[in-house]
């Protein structure tokens, strides 16, 4: 039987390396920017007494744990493969992505119990100093979106983007409510503006990690359709039939292609293997591909030891 080459270094240059340098450089100044507005935002929510403004500095936090993981993992994804790991490090991007969504859900659940308290023992907030920091947050923000703007980024700089753009919404409702404090005497705008935080992290963080765990899980990938590519597949040339099809995620961008291919009698095995290659490649963006391809005496051995 013959089939397509085994797991290689192409997989790496074709995907990993293609932007990691100017990735890596990205998030390690949107990481500083992060680190610098925590110190900021931290000390100046327990001067303030400000619920919002500490829950947003934690999510400035959790920011920079995420652009640093994202650093290492574009780093590392980018090494050369090995014999022991040939598909190199690219599942730490995936790793990285769950450990910053649990950290996010973690932080979510501290501020929502706080706020609770908080509403049957209100809290004076000072919002002269919330104002500023928070339009630091602002301005900070913003910079680092324009940073992370990378249209062929990762999912776990995907993650980061997401983080940020959310941080960009919390600062400005630390911002307005802390205008609302000053100017009409709304108690309660701080605590409200924490929820708010918290709203913002929650589906993010959710959603992010499921998609995480169907790659570690190497579920079928959401944009690719199963009975589509089998379809495909029974429409090239000589394909009388196709069984054991799995398609699966090794990092995001990185979907691969497993399956028994069985040949009508006379076909050129090698004819058959171009044209399923470039149907893949072309149809469903996936280029890497292993075919068991055999002979329709073999079927009836392969399906009863795959029942």
């Amino acid at each position: 039987m013959r089939g397509t080459e085994p797991p290689s270094t192409a997989i790496v240059p074709l995907r990993a390396v293609r932007f990691a340098l100017d990735q890596r450089a990205r998030l390690l100044i949107a990481f500083a920017v992060a680190i610098a507005l925590f110190a900021v935002e931290a000390v100046f929510s327990i001067a303030s007494n400000s619920l919002a403004l500490l829950a947003e500095s934690f999510h400035v936090l959790i920011d920079a744990v995420a652009l640093g993981i994202a650093a290492l993992a574009v780093w590392l994804a980018a090494r050369p493969t090995t014999e022991r790991r040939t598909y190199g490090l690219l599942r730490l991007e995936i790793l990285a992505t769950v450990l910053n969504t649990v950290l996010l859900l973690v932080v979510a659940i501290v501020v929502l119990l706080e706020g609770i308290r908080r509403f049957s023992e209100p809290f004076a907030v000072d919002s002269r100093l919330v104002i500023p920091v928070a339009s630091l947050g602002l301005a900070a923000n913003v910079a680092t979106l324009f940073l992370l703007r990378d249209p062929g980024r990762s999912l776990v700089v995907r993650a980061a983007y997401l983080d940020v753009v959310s941080d960009l919404v919390g600062s400005g409702a630390v911002l307005v409510s802390a205008i609302a404090a000053l100017v009409f005497q709304r108690l309660f705008a701080d605590t409200f503006a924490a929820f708010l935080v918290v709203a913002l992290i929650v589906p993010r963080a959710w959603s992010l990690l499921r998609e995480a765990l169907d790659i570690l899980l190497e579920a079928t990938p959401r944009d690719v359709d199963l009975d589509v590519v089998r379809r495909h597949v029974l429409e090239c040339g000589g394909v009388k039939d196709v069984h054991d099809l799995h398609v699966w995620t090794i990092t995001s961008g990185v979907n691969v292609i497993s399956a028994h291919v069985v040949l009508r009698a006379g076909t050129d095995p090698g004819v058959v293997l171009d044209d399923l290659e470039t149907c893949l490649r072309g149809d469903f963006d996936i280029e890497h591909s292993t075919f068991q391809l055999e002979s329709e005496d073999r079927q009836r051995i392969e399906r009863a030891s795959h029942p």
